[in-house]
């Protein structure tokens, strides 16, 4: 009988080999079709960071990020340029800028969700009900090894 810590390094050891590779396929399948300019990695992660916390400072974004502010800050500048990042005064201090989304980033995100989306049905649909019933019975562990990882 195999030991614990022998079947998590398994676990942990098979979910590396599969979760890169799937982010990089589903990222390269989606921009097959994709008619707008595809943005650099760091950008859509301020983007995200973005949409979930609007208003968020550069420095607030760096640090959530991990990187480094003035990264953080040519970041916002190319998506300001982009305009898909608005820049706004923080109302209790003056000195500080607030970030937000511009609607045509709404849109361009609500739209690249739609696609990735697709792609991922589309595949789906080509795995046994029974892998896709697996699939989808691992999708709330996922999410809770997430949720752990972020702690």
């Amino acid at each position: 009988m195999p030991r614990k810590a022998d079947t998590l390094d398994e676990t942990a050891s098979g979910l590396l080999a599969v979760v890169g590779p799937l982010q990089r396929v589903l990222r390269k399948r989606a921009r097959e079709d994709w008619p707008l300019e595809p943005l650099a990695t760091a950008q859509v992660d301020l983007l995200r960071a973005v949409r979930m916390r609007s208003g968020i400072t550069v420095g607030e974004a760096a640090a959530e990020l991990h990187i480094a502010p003035n990264t953080a800050s040519t970041l916002a500048q190319q998506l300001v340029a982009a305009g898909l990042i608005a820049r706004g005064p923080d109302p209790d201090d003056r000195r500080a800028v607030r970030l937000g989304l511009t609607p045509a980033a709404e849109r361009r995100m609500a739209a690249w969700h739609d696609r990735r989306q697709q792609v991922l049905d589309a595949a789906l649909h080509r795995l046994s009900p029974a892998d896709r019933a697996a699939v989808a019975a691992a999708v709330g562990p996922l999410r809770e090894l997430l949720e752990a990882l972020e702690r």
